[in-house]
Order: structure tokens, then C-alpha cells, then sequence
């Protein structure tokens, strides 16, 4: 009788194939094919902290992937701060901010991380991601117009999904293609959301002609400082410092799981704005709140960036030095200019092999290939730290030479 159950299932199910949701998932091939070349570059497991020296497969090898910017996340005040906080606290908060789970250190790392970013207040989230969700589900309404950058992170992208506002992206840093769509939009709300430093490209937002045609077309601006925060800026407060304009920013986003050396989110802005969002973003109310150890971690951090500017200068130095070694070996590094240096290789299957390569080199490298990056333009996505050493960065170079020349690249 189980017998024929099965054998009946089965034909019921072949009978529907069409209809079956998860035959998408049968018919989902292209990584496996991937494996099958031997070149998959995902999710490969690190034993070891996330310093310029990692180790894979009992192997060390050079990091050169990470956003571990300013090298804090194996910070011995940080991993202490993170210790003490979950022998006073515990591991978790079993609830969320709007009830039971808001603990006295994230309220002082909201007004400090609002001291930090020069603004009146902020909002702390238990991922960068869900920052954006939340952020922007709230705030943008179903007669308002959401103005995004083309290479905007996914979370931008997925925020404005949920919300109820109409999108319109405009192309990649084209002031003349933001004015066109301001003008198209003039008599509606309207948000501009930007990436501060673009997470492929390495480049920046041109934050001051963002800003002056806001101003022009009573637009609001949000800048999603992920990337910039600790990098950018005479004190490391991200974007709208680079450019001498906080002022002029309504809302400045930033993420933890970069410079901040953890993992978490937060939004600063004005009073009445965050208000509003912390009683309206559901991502925030119906999340469970962060951890202690992240919170406190994040704390050490922020006071680290403040003490020893020497990070963010040696950064600076190790930024320099592979952009110039880079271009000096021929390879195309697009628009970058920031610690996000991309190797443009433009083939999927030649960047999936030249990672390969590095691998087995002992240097590990990121892949980006469609939809993260524009079909054809598949790259290496190289980024750095204030602690990698110059050795370092020589054998970096030397092998980036030598797989580039494998593949017929320089």
C-alpha cells in the first residue's frame, strides 16, 4: 500500500511539473556547473580571524576579501569589550528594542554613534541589512517617488521593494540622469538613496551634485555609508565629511560588519526622523534587538577611530600602493579609488578561473559576476587593510601578475 502512495505522489507530481514551486530548484544548474569546472569561489570556510593572514583548508593564505577595514575585528580592546559585555549581559537580549530587549548600551552607542556621525540622533539595527529594509519601507509611501543609483546595494534595492513608493534608478553617478528624473518627478515627495562608496565599484558618490539638486527639486537625501564610514574623511565619519557637507545630508546609514569590526546597523538623523522610524519600521520592531557583544564591540571600535587615526592612514598607505601596483601591471581597475579595488575581467568564467588560481597561490580573492556587477563586466574584487604588510601586498601583486598573464589578461 506505501508502495502505490509513492508511486501515485509521483505521477500526481510529474502531472503538475509546471506547477510544482520548487521546480525552479530542479532546474537550477549553473553552480553546480561551476563545481563541476572546479572554479566555485563561494563559501569557503575560514578557521581563523578575519586578519591579513587567513586560514583555509589548514592553509594560510593572504586576505584580500574582507572589509575588515581598519583590521579591528581581531582588536584585542575590542574582543574584550565584546567579553565583558556578555559576562554583565549574557549572549542575547530574547527580545526586541520596542519591548523587552532594549539594554542601557544601546541607548549610550546611539547617542555615541550620533555624536560620532554629528548628528542629532541615531537608530541601531541587528543588521546593516535590515537597516535599509526598515529605513526605508518607513519612510517611503505609496505617492512618494524612491530615486536610487543603479549600483545601489541590494538592501537599498530590497527596501524600496517593500516599500509602497514608486522606484526609478537612475544611471550609474550621471547627475544629468538624477536631474532628468527629479524634473520628471518635481510636483511629487520624493528620497534620493545612494550608496556613499559603490561596494563593487570602489568609487564615489559625487555627494555634492547629489545634494545640490535635492535642493533644487525638494528632494531628501539618504546616503548608505557602509563602506565609507572609518575609510572617508579627515576623521573617518565616512562620506559627507570626504566632502564637507554633513550638514547637508538628511540621513547617513552605516553597517558594523566593516570598520566597526561586528555585525549590526544604525541610521542618524534628525530627532523627529528617527522618531518616526522607530515606531514605524517594522524590520526594527518586530526584529530581536543586537547582541551585547556587538553592541560593545562597536563601542571600542568607534573609540579606537577616534584615539589612533594611524589605522585609517596606514589603510590609506596599503590603498595607494596596490591601485598604483594594479594599473602599473595593466590591469583595468574601473572608477576605483577607495580600499575596494576591482580587477575588471569581464568573462564570468575567466574571473571564476583567475580566482581559482589566486586560490591555490594562497590569495583569496572575491568574485562578482551578473546580477552584482553589469553582464559582461565580471571582475576580482579586491579590498584592503590598515594591517596587511607591505610583504604582504608584494605577493599579492606577483601573483595577480602571474594569474593575469595565465589567462591572457595583461
Amino acid at each position: 500500500m506505501d508502495g502505490r502512495l509513492v508511486q501515485n505522489s509521483q505521477v500526481a507530481l510529474n502531472n503538475h511539473k509546471e506547477t510544482d514551486i520548487f521546480e525552479k530548484c530542479h532546474k537550477f544548474t549553473t553552480a553546480k556547473e561551476i563545481m563541476d569546472a572546479g572554479v566555485y569561489p563561494y563559501f569557503r570556510v575560514l578557521e581563523s580571524a578575519q586578519d591579513p593572514e587567513v586560514v583555509v583548508d589548514g592553509r594560510k593564505m593572504i586576505m584580500i576579501g574582507s572589509n575588515n577595514y581598519l583590521g579591528l575585528t581581531n582588536h584585542p580592546r575590542v574582543k574584550e569589550a565584546a567579553i565583558d559585555a556578555v559576562r554583565k549581559y549574557g549572549s542575547g537580549c530574547a527580545g526586541s528594542r520596542f519591548l523587552s530587549g532594549t539594554l542601557d548600551i544601546h541607548v549610550a552607542l546611539e547617542k555615541k554613534l550620533a555624536l560620532f556621525m554629528r548628528k542629532e540622533t541615531s537608530l541601531i539595527f541587528s543588521t546593516g541589512f535590515q537597516t535599509n529594509l526598515g529605513v526605508i519601507a518607513s519612510l517611503v509611501g505609496k505617492d512618494d517617488i524612491v530615486l536610487i543609483d543603479k549600483m545601489d546595494h541590494a538592501s537599498i534595492i530590497d527596501g524600496c521593494r517593500l516599500s509602497f513608493g514608486e522606484i526609478k534608478k537612475y544611471r550609474h553617478n550621471d547627475m544629468e540622469d538624477l536631474e532628468r528624473l527629479l524634473q520628471q518627478y518635481n510636483d511629487k515627495a520624493k528620497l534620493i538613496i545612494v550608496d556613499g562608496v559603490f561596494s563593487m565599484e570602489g568609487d564615489i558618490v559625487n555627494l555634492p551634485d547629489v545634494v545640490r539638486l535635492a535642493k533644487q527639486y525638494g528632494a531628501r537625501v539618504m546616503v548608505d555609508d557602509a563602506h565609507g564610514i572609518g575609510v572617508l574623511g579627515r576623521t573617518g565619519r565616512g562620506t559627507a565629511e570626504h566632502f564637507g557637507i554633513e550638514d547637508e545630508v538628511d540621513l547617513i546609514m552605516g553597517t558594523y560588519s566593516k570598520s566597526l569590526a561586528s555585525i549590526g546597523g544604525f541610521i542618524a538623523g534628525s530627532k523627529e526622523i528617527i522618531h518616526y522610524i522607530k515606531h514605524s519600521a517594522r524590520a526594527f520592531i518586530f526584529s530581536a534587538s543586537p547582541p551585547p557583544a556587538s553592541v560593545a564591540s562597536v563601542s571600542a571600535a568607534i573609540d579606537i577611530i577616534q584615539a589612533e587615526p594611524v589605522h585609517r592612514e596606514r589603510l590609506w598607505h596599503n590603498t595607494n600602493k596596490m591601485l598604483k601596483g594594479f594599473r602599473a601591471l595593466g590591469f583595468d581597475t574601473g572608477t576605483s579609488e577607495t580600499p575596494i579595488i576591482p580587477v575588471i575581467v569581464g568573462d564570468d568564467m575567466k574571473a571564476f578561473t583567475m580566482a581559482r588560481i589566486l586560490h591555490d597561490r594562497g590569495v583569496f580573492v572575491n568574485v562578482a559576476v551578473s546580477p552584482a556587477v553589469p553582464s559582461g563586466k565580471a571582475l576580482i574584487r579586491t579590498s584592503y587593510m590598515a594591517t596587511h604588510t607591505d610583504e604582504q601586498l608584494e605577493k599579492v601583486l606577483k601573483e595577480f601578475e602571474q594569474a593575469g598573464k595565465i589567462l591572457n589578461i595583461i
